[in-house]
């Protein structure tokens, strides 16, 4: 038996588990629809084929001993290119040649003690800043639900490689919405866990914490799975939270919440409009949570002027990157202009941003007295054509991103957990999604009310077209 495409993180891993299938018969078929779909869609920068067979044997010659099975054995996942494998470079979305590594991070590490096979790493643009993937250093990465659209970003080659079905699940990691963007615009669930679920480390802090490790798959409940499997921490990571069994959640009852409807933008120092298709989704959304039984009304959490925290940790963390960078003269000139300007934020600015975090958790967690979880748009746009902000100015570029994501970043500032799910479709057929935000841990509850929806939506269900040279590969 070689499964379908449809099949999921956790059926997969129930199918190997159960003898149906080998994990190199799963690893050949991933890594064709992969060699398939790349002159496409272009979702990944290094495909490991013989390592990703080597590791497939591996685990097929392992004792099957149901008790003492790993969760993921023998299962193929992909990781985003600015986590280190072994062996294999980190160039996080730059030109140049960069040598391997000689370690996993940790989120790797704990994927492969998991069982799981890394077929691969992610596009991903330079240094993770941009909610699209595109750049001179591997091209285009597009979107399998229309390849004239970016998928997103940052993480957007994990996005696209799970919702092309050429990987069940992916690692991808969140800066400013670089999981749920991407999730938002190609239909998957997109987990932001609270800062430190999933060790960023060889670095403590990711862009001065606003960055974390987090999931992309096709259901909550594969979301959830690769989440618990990459969780956990370095002895020497800076944030520790509590551990959470975030699968165990998934199918709970919530019992009746209240939500928040939350549409208006925190406040940015350019214009940001939600778009009507967009506020049409999430809105229904919203009254499907009321016909739930949940208690929802419009509300807004209390930002302030959360934005003039969020500036420096970003530019500085981007400084920081552009200071190790081995080709500097090759970054893009948007790089090495934010670089200076977080070289000029990173002294009182950043630690005054920094100070500012108990303050905002004080403020906007009195918000979480009143409601349980907030409902709101992932994006306030669907996702933009390929090229349309690869050539911009610095400022242009800013423009642009605020005014089509504006709703993201402020949960990366706070460092709490968020979950895309899908909200449905633009009258062209463009995906768009809406983000369940929480308090401090709170994880567990954002996937009851995830799952909730989609027992009702069946998002799942729905695929993109495969391109007309995948389809052999995934017959």
């Amino acid at each position: 038996m070689a499964l379908d495409r449809s099949e999921g993180l956790a059926e997969t891993a129930r199918a190997l588990a159960a003898g149906e299938v080998t994990s190199r018969a799963l690893v050949e078929r991933t890594l064709a629809r992969i060699e398939a779909s790349q002159g496409t869609l272009n979702a990944f920068r290094i495909v490991r084929a013989e390592a990703a067979l080597a590791e497939a044997d591996a685990a097929d010659r392992q004792p099957a001993s149901p008790g003492a099975r790993k969760p993921l054995l023998g299962v193929p996942v992909a990781v985003k290119d600015d986590m280190d494998v072994a062996g294999e470079p980190t160039a996080f979305g730059c030109c140049g040649e960069f040598p391997p590594v000689a370690e996993d991070g940790e989120a790797v590490r704990r994927l492969r003690a998991a069982g799981a096979v890394i077929i691969g790493k992610t596009n991903t643009c330079e240094f993770g800043q941009w909610p699209f993937t595109e750049g001179p250093a591997f091209g285009a990465t597009r979107n399998p639900w229309s390849t004239e659209h970016t998928p997103g970003g940052s993480s957007g080659g994990s996005a696209a490689a799970v919702a092309a079905g050429l990987v069940p699940a992916a690692l991808g990691s969140d800066g400013a919405g670089s999981v749920r963007i991407p999730a938002a615009w190609t239909h998957l669930v997109g987990i932001k866990p609270q800062r430190g679920r999933v060790s960023t480390w060889p670095r403590g802090e990711s862009f001065q914490g606003i960055t974390v490790n987090g999931t992309l798959a096709r259901t909550v409940a594969d979301a959830a799975l690769l989440l618990d499997a990459a969780s956990g921490n370095h002895a020497q990571d800076p944030h520790q939270p509590p551990h959470l069994d975030v699968s165990g959640a998934v199918g709970r009852d919530p019992g009746r919440l209240r939500i928040a409807l939350s549409l208006k933008p925190p406040f940015t120092a350019v214009p940001a409009r939600l778009l009507p298709e967009v506020r049409t989704r999430v809105v229904e959304l919203a009254e499907r949570l009321a016909a739930l039984g949940h208690f929802v009304e419009e509300a807004d959490p209390p930002y302030g002027q959360i934005g003039l925290t969020f500036v420096p940790r970003a530019t500085a963390g981007i400084a920081e990157r552009v200071g190790e960078a081995p080709f500097p003269a090759l970054l893009d000139r948007r790089t090495r202009d934010a670089a200076r300007l977080g070289r000029l934020l990173g002294g009182a600015p950043l630690r005054a941003a920094r100070r500012a975090e108990t303050a905002l958790h004080r403020r906007i967690g009195s918000f979480f007295t009143s409601y349980d979880v907030v409902l709101a748009p992932t994006t306030a746009a669907p996702p933009p054509p390929i090229g349309a902000l690869l050539e911009l100015s610095g400022f242009a570029t800013d423009r642009a991103m605020i005014a089509a994501c504006p709703y993201a970043w402020p949960w990366n500032v706070l460092g709490w957990p968020g979950v895309n799910v899908p909200a449905g479709f633009t009258p062209d057929g463009l995906p768009v999604g809406a983000q369940l935000l929480g308090p401090a841990n709170s994880e567990p509850l954002l996937v009851q009310v995830a799952a909730q929806l989609e027992a009702e939506l069946r998002w799942a269900e729905k695929w993109p077209s495969p391109p007309l040279t995948a389809r052999s590969a995934a017959a």
